[in-house]
């Protein structure tokens, strides 16, 4: 391709790319709301740690159930209406929890979540391939890049102002419920509760004009490559299975989500278990999300024209595994700032794994974008473990004597280990996983 030609491309993809990154912005605000709303669950429903990040499971657990039918889906009524019908679920899922709030019912809050996240599986199995396959698959990454600035931009916002909205006073809240009577304690939970009407009222129905607005949206059709010619001699592909390096793709994207959950969604609890005020703790998310934002910066100025994104790939699983292990070792605000580095190390495994395991899939990427999509799940597996392993670790502190602060501040430390075989699966991707084509790594 010539230089006038590419030029001429990247005119002709900018209005596509301005629309994909409007709907990142989208579903960047409403998933990276959960680090605020797992203590305000906590709270209003007077859960315990691992039952609070079923918030996580509920959101991300759709992506398992709703992937394939989404790729069907797409088939049928095409990425446009697809992507209108993703804004409409998320509608009606936000606007479950104005009864869920009514009745302080926390699977009811789940339910709405988990719909939101139905029509978030929809946005995501249409918007992650066709940006990829939008321009040169080399410079995928840059490209996924530039949409995870849109997605951490609009998470930060979320962040504050849905931890400004819910968790305003929960401080003084909690004190009052040490002390108060059962009816007491009924009225301070329902007006906390109540507080989520106004925000999910207004998010429904922006949600429902831009589902509409997305219908007359100029979006091109495009399909993936087709895969290389075969070589005289050699079976031509007729299964997913016949290609591994898809499913390593897989594995390491469901690792790679739990972990960014994980840095997003309990920095503010964790906060808060050593001892910051909620009032400080609800700015934690944002962090994490301003640090994966910067390294987007970076990683749209490098790739591909001095950063390859297998190399983005090793150097950001390197860094997830030493930040990591700095948690374990560290304390107070050392040991947030930490977690919130892993910011740095996430940022561009997700642009990076997308296009390495598309690659050469041809007529089989858009089912290979299900399953990746599906690999989503990771964000309602791992949390959960999390939040298990802090009530576990808890409880034998305790028995052993350490105040129940003392213990759930260590447990909440000691326990991010489960970040670094997640980190060191996604690291041999990079090196050695992304590279096998096929059984014989022919």
């Amino acid at each position: 391709m010539t230089d006038t030609q590419s030029t001429a491309s990247q005119k002709n993809n900018l209005v596509p790319i301005l629309i994909i990154a409007g709907l990142f912005f989208i579903f960047g605000f409403v998933t990276w709301i959960n680090g605020a709303l797992i203590p305000f669950m906590k709270t209003i429903n007077e859960l315990t740690d691992a039952q609070s990040y079923l918030v996580a499971s509920a959101s991300y657990i759709s992506f398992v159930v709703m992937a394939i039918p989404a790729s069907y889906i797409l088939s049928k009524v095409g990425y446009k209406k697809g992507m209108s019908l993703g804004l409409f679920i998320m509608a009606l899922g936000a606007l479950v929890f104005i009864p869920a709030a009514e009745a302080r019912t926390y699977w009811l809050f789940l339910t709405g979540i988990f719909i939101q996240g139905v029509g978030m599986t929809l946005l995501q199995t249409a918007s992650n391939p066709y940006i990829t396959i939008l321009g040169p698959m080399e410079s995928g990454a840059k490209r996924i890049a530039i949409m995870g600035i849109a997605n951490k931009v609009a998470g930060a916002l979320g962040s504050i102002i849905f931890g400004a909205l819910l968790l305003s006073g929960i401080d003084e809240v909690k004190e009052k419920l040490a002390t108060a009577s059962v009816e007491e304690k009924d009225m301070l939970l329902n007006t906390m509760a109540d507080s989520v009407f106004v925000p999910y009222l207004i998010m429904a129905l922006v949600l429902i004009v831009l589902a509409i607005l997305i219908r007359k949206a100029p979006l091109p059709n495009v399909e993936a490559p087709e895969e290389e010619e075969v070589k005289e001699g050699v079976t031509a592909k007729t299964s997913i299975f016949q290609f591994p390096h898809l499913w390593l793709g897989v594995i390491a994207l469901f690792f790679y989500v739990g972990v960014e959950v994980i840095a997003g969604d309990t920095i503010i609890a964790y906060g808060i278990s050593l001892g910051f005020p909620a009032a400080d703790a609800k700015f934690f998310t944002t962090l994490t999300l301003l640090a994966m934002v910067c390294t987007y910066i970076v990683g749209v100025a490098l790739i591909p024209k001095f950063l390859k994104q297998g190399t983005a790939l090793k150097i950001s699983a390197s860094l997830g595994i030493v930040f990591s292990t700095c948690i374990l070792f560290t304390t107070g605000f050392t040991s947030v700032l930490f977690v919130a580095a892993l910011g740095i190390s996430n940022a561009l495994v997700w642009p990076a794994v997308w296009p390495l395991t598309l690659a050469g899939l041809g007529k089989f990427t858009k089912i290979a974008s299900a399953l990746l999509i599906m690999a989503i799940s990771g964000g309602a597996i791992i949390p959960p473990l999390y939040g298990r392993l802090v009530d576990a670790n808890k409880l034998e502190l305790m028995a052993e004597g350490i105040n129940e602060t003392d213990a759930l501040a260590t447990a909440a430390t000691h326990c991010y280990w489960i970040l670094i075989p997640c980190y060191a699966f996604i690291l041999f991707f990079a090196i050695w996983g992304h590279k096998y084509k096929s059984w014989s790594r022919n």
